[in-house]
């Protein structure tokens, strides 16, 4: 199995309702998120890739244009925008256009992440 991966950056606030009070997270606060998409294939196509990097530039104007200096509750009409429910949303829209994608991997900070991998059975 071949994999690939590409980071990515956008900032973003959000909010998560519901926690007890006093929980910092259930303030209004941002992070400086960093997204990992990973990518696989059993074998590499014509010139030798799982996919051309170059072709993940679709998700990258995604996160600019949706996610990027917003409120990811507003943007996602969600209460609850964990990294979890985040990497969740973002492997199905790559998925969807990529379909090599095998997981996505969403850090809020650089020593916290979050993974969204299909298949997993515990």
């Amino acid at each position: 199995m071949f994999r690939i991966t590409k980071e990515f950056h956008f900032s973003a606030s959000h909010q998560l309702k519901g926690l007890p009070d006093g929980h910092p997270c259930a303030r209004l606060h941002g992070h400086n998120y960093v997204v990992e998409v990973e990518l696989a294939a059993e074998a590499l196509d014509e010139n030798g890739f799982v996919r051309d990097y170059h072709e993940l530039s679709v998700f990258k104007r995604y996160l600019d244009e949706t996610f990027d200096h917003r409120h990811l509750n507003d943007v996602l009409g969600h209460d609850t925008v964990t990294a979890e429910w985040l990497a969740r949303h973002l492997f199905d829209w790559c998925r969807e256009r990529l379909p090599e994608t095998s997981a996505v991997r969403v850090s809020e900070t650089p020593k916290t992440w979050a993974e969204y991998r299909p298949g997993y059975r515990p």
